[in-house]
C-alpha cells in the first residue's frame, strides 16, 4: 500500500495549481449591480417562511409620515397570541432583496490571438453561464463521466467536490462551466481518477456588501399555524394611490413556492445587453420589466429569482448566515448552530429554498388576495443580464481579424436584444454602441 501522507501532498499541490491558474474567466460573469426594492416608490415587501402548515409571515411597507400615523390591518387565518407577534429585524428584508435581485454581471473578451481554445459565448450558454438546474447539470456532467458529489459554500468560496471516471470528461466538464485550467491537464488528472479520488473545486465567491437607503419602519413578524397558505393584498388597495409593488420573498425546505389564483411569468434573463447598459442598469430593468409586464397584461406574478441559499452564482449578496435565517421566520433551522458544531460534513444542514416574486397590482388587475402552494420544484432561477466587454488590444493574427470582423453583428445582436427587452429606440441604442474602428488602436503606456 502506498503511503498516505504524500498522496494527500499531491492533491493539495492539484488543488493550489488549478487555483493559481484561474483567472476572470474562470467565474460565471463578474458581478457589478442589481435592481433591488429602492427602483420602486411604492413597494412593500414580505417574508414567507412556510414548512407544511407552519407559516412566519414578515412585513415591511414603506410606509411614509409620522410614525404616530402608521397603521397596518393585515387578515390571518387564526386567532394570534401575544407570543406570535414580534418585532422583526428590517435589516433580514434587506439582506433577501440584495440576495434574490435581479443582477448585472460582466465578462471581458480574451486576446483570441493568445488564448487557448474554449467555448465560444456567442449567446447564452447554459453550461458556462451556471444556470441550468441541478438535474441538468447533472446529466451533463454523467455524460462526461463526471459526478458531482456534493456542492456547498464555505466562506468567500463556493465548493464542489467531484468524482471521475476519464481525465478527458473531467477537464471538459471543468472547462465548460467556467474554471480555467492548465493545457492538456488530463496528465495530472489521470493518476488521481485511477485510484478513485475525488476533486474538491474551489471558485471565489464575489461578494458585495450594499448599503440601501430604504426608510422603513421595523416590520413586524407574525408565526400561525394553517392550511390556508395566503397574502391578503385587496384590504390594502383600499388608501392606495394607484399600483402597487410587491416583493414576496418565499423560504421553504423543499422548493420552489408558487401562485396558486394567478399565473406566474419567468422575467426576461440570459440576455446579452451592449455594455454601456453598465451605466443605466436602474433605467433598463425598469424599462424591461414595464415592457414585460404590459405583455403579460399585467395581472400576472413575476418570477425574479429561484435558488437554493446554500449557494449563489455570481453572488450579488454574502449567503445568509444561520442566524440570519432564523431572523428572517425560518423556524425549521433552530439548533443549525449545534448541528453545525457536531456535525464533520461543511454541507449546510438546513434547506432552504428561496423563491422572489415581484407582483405590481391595483383594483382592475388583481381581483382576488394572493394564494400559494408549497412544491418540490426545485429549478433554478435568476433574472440575469449579461455585458459582453470586447478585447480592445492589437489582434495582430488571423483569429484576430476574424474576431472583430464578427463584433459588428454580435453589437447589433445585443441592440436588438436591448430593444426587444426595453422598446428603448433602436437608433438611439446604435449611436451609444462601442465604435470598432477604435477597438485595437494603441493605448497610452499607463493604460496597459
Amino acid at each position: 500500500m502506498k503511503p498516505f501522507r504524500p498522496l494527500a501532498i499531491m492533491a493539495i499541490a492539484l488543488v493550489l495549481f488549478l487555483g493559481w491558474t484561474t483567472t476572470a474567466s474562470a467565474f460565471c460573469g463578474f458581478y457589478v449591480s442589481q435592481a433591488d426594492a429602492s427602483l420602486y416608490n411604492q413597494a412593500s415587501q414580505v417574508i414567507l417562511a412556510r414548512d407544511g402548515d407552519r407559516t412566519v409571515v414578515t412585513m415591511a411597507n414603506d410606509f411614509q409620515g409620522e410614525a404616530d400615523d402608521f397603521a397596518i390591518v393585515v387578515p390571518v387565518p387564526v386567532v394570534l397570541q401575544p407570543g406570535q407577534v414580534h418585532v422583526g429585524d428590517p435589516e433580514i428584508i434587506k439582506r433577501l432583496d440584495a440576495f434574490s435581485a435581479p443582477r448585472l454581471v460582466e465578462y471581458f473578451d480574451e486576446d483570441p490571438c493568445f488564448s487557448p481554445p474554449r467555448p465560444a459565448l456567442t449567446a447564452p450558454s447554459r453550461s458556462m453561464v451556471m444556470m441550468e438546474s441541478a438535474d441538468v447539470r447533472q446529466q451533463r456532467a454523467k455524460s462526461l463521466g463526471v459526478t458531482i458529489e456534493s456542492e456547498f459554500s464555505v466562506g468567500e468560496y463556493d465548493i464542489l467536490v467531484l468524482s471521475a471516471k476519464e481525465s478527458s470528461g473531467l477537464e471538459t466538464w471543468l472547462i465548460e462551466n467556467g474554471y480555467s485550467i492548465p493545457v492538456n491537464a488530463q496528465p495530472l488528472l489521470k493518476p488521481y481518477i485511477r485510484q478513485g479520488m475525488k476533486f474538491f473545486v474551489a471558485k471565489v465567491n464575489l461578494e458585495e456588501h450594499l448599503k440601501s437607503g430604504y426608510q422603513y419602519l421595523r416590520p413586524i413578524q407574525i408565526a400561525y399555524e394553517s392550511p390556508k397558505f395566503m397574502l391578503p393584498i385587496r384590504l390594502g388597495m383600499t388608501n392606495a394611490r394607484g399600483e402597487q409593488d410587491l416583493l414576496v420573498y418565499a423560504l421553504s425546505p423543499r422548493g420552489q413556492i408558487e401562485l396558486t389564483n394567478y399565473r406566474t411569468v419567468k422575467i426576461p434573463t440570459d440576455a446579452e445587453i451592449p455594455v454601456y447598459v453598465k451605466d443605466r442598469f436602474e433605467e433598463f430593468y425598469t424599462s424591461t420589466f414595464d415592457t414585460a409586464r404590459d405583455r403579460a397584461n399585467k395581472n400576472v406574478a413575476f418570477l425574479e429569482y429561484a435558488w437554493d441559499m446554500s449557494s449563489c452564482d455570481p453572488c450579488s449578496a454574502p449567503i445568509l448566515t444561520p442566524e440570519e435565517l432564523r431572523k428572517a421566520g425560518v423556524f425549521w433551522a433552530q439548533g443549525i448552530d449545534d448541528m453545525r458544531a457536531n456535525s464533520r460534513r461543511f454541507a449546510p444542514v438546513t434547506p432552504v429554498f428561496i423563491t422572489r416574486l415581484h407582483i405590481r397590482y391595483d383594483r382592475a388587475n388583481f381581483p382576488e388576495d394572493l394564494t400559494f402552494q408549497e412544491t418540490a420544484n426545485r429549478e433554478l432561477f435568476q433574472g440575469r443580464y449579461i455585458l459582453r466587454h470586447p478585447f480592445d488590444g492589437e489582434a495582430s493574427c488571423q483569429a484576430g481579424e476574424e474576431y472583430r470582423d464578427r463584433l459588428p453583428e454580435r453589437f447589433e445582436r445585443e441592440a436588438q436584444t436591448l430593444a426587444k427587452l426595453t422598446r428603448w429606440d433602436i437608433s438611439d441604442i446604435r449611436e451609444n454602441l462601442p465604435n470598432i474602428a477604435q477597438l485595437g488602436e494603441p493605448k497610452p503606456w499607463w493604460e496597459s
